[in-house]
C-alpha cells in the first residue's frame, strides 16, 4: 500500500465559527437549491471523481469532530469515488482565524493506494477544485446571509 499526502490553505472572508457551522456542522439543513445557485453561477462543472467519472453514492466514517478546534476529519472507505487503485482517501479540515477575522482552512488529503498505484497532484486537482467550489458557495450564501449562522 502506497500513501500520498496533499496539503493545501485556503482564505475565506467568513469567521471560522460561521463556516465550520454551516459547512461541516449544519450543511444537511443548508438550503441546497440556493448553494447550488450560487455554484453554477460561480463555477460550470459536472460532479466528478478523481478518475473524472460521475459518482453516485459514498461511505465515510467520521474520525473527529471537534467544534471548539474547529476540526473535522473524516475518511472515505467505499463509493464510486474510491477506484480499484484506492483503498481509501482520509480528509483532514481544519478552521483558523484570519488575521482579517476570516478563515484560514488547513486541508490535507491522504491517498492509500492498492499496490504500486501512484497518484499524480494532476489527478487531485479537478477533485480538490470541485471540493472547493462547495466551500466557496457556502461562503458566497453566507456574506449573501449575514444574520446565518451568526
Amino acid at each position: 500500500m502506497g500513501v500520498i499526502t496533499f496539503s493545501e490553505e485556503y482564505t475565506y472572508s467568513i469567521p471560522p465559527a460561521r463556516l465550520f457551522k454551516a459547512s461541516v456542522l449544519d450543511s444537511h439543513y443548508l438550503n441546497f437549491m440556493q448553494v447550488i445557485i450560487v455554484v453554477t453561477s460561480i463555477f460550470s462543472f459536472p460532479w466528478t471523481c478523481i478518475a473524472g467519472k460521475n459518482f453516485s453514492y459514498l461511505k465515510y466514517k467520521i474520525d473527529e469532530l471537534n467544534e471548539e478546534t474547529y476540526t473535522y476529519n473524516y475518511t472515505v472507505i467505499e463509493g464510486d469515488a474510491l477506484s480499484a487503485n484506492l483503498e481509501k482517501i482520509s480528509y483532514e479540515v481544519k478552521f483558523e482565524t484570519s488575521p482579517s477575522g476570516g478563515t484560514v482552512a488547513k486541508m490535507t488529503n491522504t491517498y492509500c493506494t492498492v499496490g504500486d498505484f501512484a497518484i499524480k497532484e494532476e489527478e487531485v486537482k479537478a477533485g480538490k477544485e470541485k471540493a472547493l467550489g462547495m466551500y466557496k458557495a457556502v461562503e458566497a450564501y453566507l456574506v449573501q446571509n449575514p444574520d446565518v449562522y451568526a
